[in-house]
């Protein structure tokens, strides 16, 4: 993990974010402390993250999430560069639903 996103405030964000109980708290609690747009944002990268890990390609993930080229870059980055987050979800996600 990025040293420089360690710091004190951004662990008591997680702490708060790991105390929400349900999708309702999520809802809630994320509409106060995102725009819109920085919400809509984050869904979108996440979409964008399981449509490369399921072999789409730029055009269609470009033409179903309306992601940037540059976007969907970023995200494949993390995805084959980064701490493996997005894989950790996906893989919690798919135990969860069966």
């Amino acid at each position: 993990m990025n040293k420089k996103l360690r710091t004190p405030e951004v662990e008591q964000l997680f702490d708060a974010i790991l105390s929400l109980k349900d999708k309702e708290e999520c809802f809630a609690y994320f509409e106060d402390i995102c725009t819109i747009n920085e919400l809509l944002s984050l869904s979108q990268r996440f979409e964008v993250a399981k449509m490369l890990r399921e072999h789409k390609t730029y055009i269609d993930i470009a033409q179903k999430t309306g992601a940037s080229t540059a976007t969907i870059s970023r995200v494949n980055r993390s995805l084959n560069y980064g701490n493996d987050g997005y894989d950790m979800v996906f893989e919690r996600i798919i135990k969860k639903e069966l």
